[in-house]
């Protein structure tokens, strides 16, 4: 196992962090990786806001479910999908861009923050630092807009906590293999490896946990996926500008 596969195989989330800065070195690094990620069309359809002022760090801490890990953290990375750029080269050409009345703007702009957020992720933690993404960015993403001051075409999607590690965590078990890769067609028949994994995984949380946390992972993701858990994020998005209505 080479190094790079190995860093991504020993991925935790780390919620707590020294008080040391992130240097402007490694996060000049951590951008740059970030960038580095391929992106549709090569639009580069991706913007990062990084958070150091300590009032908007424990605002935005407020505004994702009161994470307080945002706010003890000395980094907060905001990763938008950006098609504010696609505008302005829409203007520069005399075009009209249309792009983003269509569902695909959305996903596009999803999947390059993935693959961005995936690279700064992977540099982080090459460096040493300790991360946790945060998706409760979305919960009141308006406010996130206007707090950041985020113009037409941009949405807040994922936000990255970043610091150095005070303590560390374990390596929470997945899905073994045969669960998430299908050779050449799906393979529907998983039930019965999803009880396994249940069992481990409840296991492992409450070794961790000592006995705080028990559910298996089907009650864990059923529990939260019975009701929307982010009602606001439609509106939100619509009113940047990503319509959605073709």
């Amino acid at each position: 196992m080479n190094e790079v596969i190995e860093l991504l195989n020993n991925h935790r989330s780390i919620r707590s962090y020294t008080n040391e800065s992130i240097s402007d070195k490694d996060l000049d690094l951590i951008i740059s990786a970030s960038q580095s990620a391929p992106s549709s069309i090569n639009g580069q359809q991706v913007t990062i806001i990084g958070v150091r002022d300590t009032l908007r760090k424990k605002k935005l801490s407020q505004l994702v479910g009161d994470q307080v890990y945002v706010d003890k953290a000395p980094l907060f990375l905001v990763f938008c999908a950006d098609f504010y750029r696609a505008k302005l080269a829409a203007e520069i050409t005399g075009e009209k861009m249309v792009i983003t009345e269509s569902e695909e703007a959305k996903l596009v702009g999803a999947v390059d923050v993935g693959l961005a957020l995936s690279n700064a992720i992977a540099a982080a933690e090459s460096l040493g630092l300790g991360i946790v993404p945060i998706g409760g960015i979305r919960k009141e993403a308006e406010a996130v807009v206007e707090l950041l001051e985020l113009p037409e075409f941009v949405f807040p999607m994922v936000g990255l906590a970043i610091g150095h590690p005070d303590g560390t965590s374990d390596v929470k078990p997945r899905f073994p293999k045969g669960v998430v890769y299908h050779s050449e067609v799906y393979n529907k028949d998983l039930k019965e490896k999803i009880k396994e994994y249940d069992e481990e995984i409840k296991e492992h949380m409450i070794k961790v946990t000592d006995g705080r946390l028990n559910k298996t992972w089907s009650e864990e993701v059923s529990g939260i996926y019975k009701y929307v858990y982010y009602p606001k994020v439609k509106d939100s998005i619509e009113k940047q500008g990503f319509t959605g209505e073709k």
